[in-house]
């Protein structure tokens, strides 16, 4: 449990900061969100993500990161031998990171376990009855993430074996949160009234301002997972402001020819879905094949908000899945496509720099974290509701979340 020699003071610093990063893009992430309800709702947005804060940072702590990153069982997930961090101390852990004590990898990796769930609030935004969301989120994180986080970063996990290339999370948090979202919001049902009534959104100022806080938070989120102040972080940063920027531009871009004006939240959205989908291959690719990545994240993720949404008809009230599974997805292959190991060592050349066989893994991992999260997820889903229920009475979502499960309102008494 004490010190150690090989630890580096600079990639300490380095780590301890991207963490705090992270963690400030779960409040981001809340403006984010919140300015896309209605007024009636952005309380119960905020309390979701700031009661994860809370919940998933004692959660990780007890038990979490030893199902995560613990010894290996069945190369399925971690023991619970480091339960209450027994065991996690100052020295480096080699598996992880050889010049960091482990417990700041461990904090970093929490900032992490803490966002996931958060990403699907958005998905049965205004309907959610708390009650149901602390234990579905409580139990995802323990059956979905922990489980997932394992498989690919864990010593032992059977993709980290196979080679799966996921630098900071397309697959572990994207991913896994995005098809999720797209489960709970057929299961929960629409909003009363969707596309009946306006549900614009409330608070646009906001949700730009969270976008600015996620893609500041977000150099932490990518570029510290190289775990060293080091070229590798420098190249992550590099490509996750060029696909981003490559993202929002290609959307704005694509409503300013289709529909004759760029929106703000159109803008916005483009953004974040180029995070999301730079985000696994941002330690292995270049500038140029960012900027590649990045316009196929903006108008991918574009359709799959405008017109699949649309042709099956489910109300994801923020677009989750549109921006988060599928960009996950999208970003996981484009690794197995543009990767080069001369960018980073511990990476591998994909598909279009002579190695066709990290494609093939690639697809593989998306396949199979896609199919864990979804099954799961409608496990999870069928338990809850019927031990405690998920959804709101139509009373309580006609008056909003924020009166009807937290008895605050955000402006005063106003109903909209």
């Amino acid at each position: 449990m004490g010190g150690s020699s090989s630890i580096n003071t600079g990639d300490t610093a380095f780590v301890l900061v991207g963490a705090a990063l992270v963690l400030l893009m779960t409040p981001g992430l809340a403006m984010f969100y919140g300015g896309m309800v209605r007024r009636k709702n952005i309380l119960s947005i905020l309390m979701q993500c700031f009661i994860l804060m809370c919940l998933v940072g004692v959660q990780w702590v007890v038990f979490g990161y030893s199902l995560a990153f613990g010894p290996d069982l069945g190369h399925l997930v971690g023991s619970l031998g480091w339960i209450g961090l027994r065991g996690v101390g100052f020295a480096p852990n080699p598996d992880y990171a050889a010049t960091i004590p482990e417990q700041a990898f461990m904090i970093f990796q929490a900032m992490f376990a803490i966002i996931t769930p958060a990403l699907f609030i958005g998905a049965f935004a205004e309907r959610i009855k708390f009650s149901g969301f602390f234990a579905f989120v409580l139990l995802w994180a323990a059956l979905v993430y922990d489980p997932v986080a394992h498989w690919v970063w864990g010593a032992g996990g059977w993709l980290r074996n196979l080679g799966i290339l996921d630098f900071a999370g397309g697959l572990v948090v994207h991913a896994s949160a995005g098809v999720s979202a797209l489960v709970l919001c057929i299961m929960i049902g629409k909003r009363k009234g969707f596309n009946q009534v306006a549900m614009a959104p409330h608070n646009l100022p906001f949700t730009v301002l969270g976008t600015g806080l996620l893609w500041f938070g977000w150099f932490g989120f990518n570029a510290a997972s190289a775990l060293s102040a080091n070229q590798v972080a420098v190249n992550a940063f590099v490509a996750t402001n060029t696909a981003s920027a490559a993202a929002g531009l290609t959307w704005a871009l694509i409503e300013w020819i289709f529909k004759g004006k760029p929106t703000v939240l159109g803008t916005a959205s483009g953004a974040v879905a180029g995070l999301a989908t730079i985000t696994p291959a941002c330690g292995f690719v270049g500038p140029m094949s960012s900027i590649i990545i990045g316009v196929a994240a903006g108008a991918l993720c574009y359709l799959a908000v405008t017109k699949l949404k649309a042709w099956w008809g489910y109300d994801d009230s923020l677009d989750v899945f549109g921006v988060h599974c599928v960009g996950g997805a999208l970003g996981s292959l484009a690794v197995g496509l543009f990767a080069q190991k001369a960018l980073n060592p511990a990476g591998n050349n994909g598909l279009f720099f002579g190695n066709p066989q990290q494609f093939t893994v690639q697809i593989t991992g998306v396949a199979a974290v896609i199919a864990f999260a979804a099954v799961f997820s409608v496990i999870l889903y069928l338990v809850i509701d019927n031990v405690i229920g998920m959804r709101v009475e139509e009373r309580d979502e006609e008056e909003g979340l924020d009166l009807s499960q937290h008895s605050e309102s955000a402006y005063g008494l106003e109903s909209e």
